[in-house]
């Protein structure tokens, strides 16, 4: 099964696809303290989200800075990550080789979600597709 996710990941990186959702465990880099500013790894294309410390799982995201923050997004999937979540909000983000440590939270808020979409289509070149907060898993990531 590995195997044929490598090939699938292989094929869609050749097909210049830079967003492949592959889940993995413990996240490895240099832990960090959190920085001021946000906008570098803003503007990184993706991150890597680490989820239930107890066993630890880890999903490649499309990341939004906005208001000084971070936010992924699972669209209206509940995925794993988000069951993850849901259950124990601390979370560790890898980027650029470093590791900082937050608490995820669902945002609900119908103005931040479209604050949000705005920002997700101008960095990725498309709205999420489900646009209703309530029904959409928007996740605010916090100092913890």
């Amino acid at each position: 099964m590995k195997t044929c996710l490598l090939i699938i990941a292989m094929v869609l990186h050749l097909a210049g696809c830079d967003y492949i959702p592959v889940s993995s465990g413990a996240l490895s880099g240099t832990e960090t303290a959190l920085p001021a500013d946000w906008s570098a790894v803003a503007a990184t294309n993706i991150i890597q989200l680490e989820t239930n410390p107890a066993e630890p799982y880890s999903v490649n995201l499309w990341v939004i800075g906005m208001d000084g923050e971070l936010f992924v997004h699972a669209g209206t999937n509940r995925a794993t990550w988000i069951e993850h979540i849901e259950n124990n909000p601390a979370v560790r983000l890898g980027a650029d080789g470093n590791i900082y440590r937050f608490r995820a939270a669902r945002e609900t808020d119908q103005a931040t979600f479209d604050r949000f979409a705005e920002l997700w289509n101008s960095k990725y070149g498309n709205y999420p597709r489900n646009m209703n907060a309530s029904e959409a898993y928007l996740i605010r990531l916090r100092q913890p």
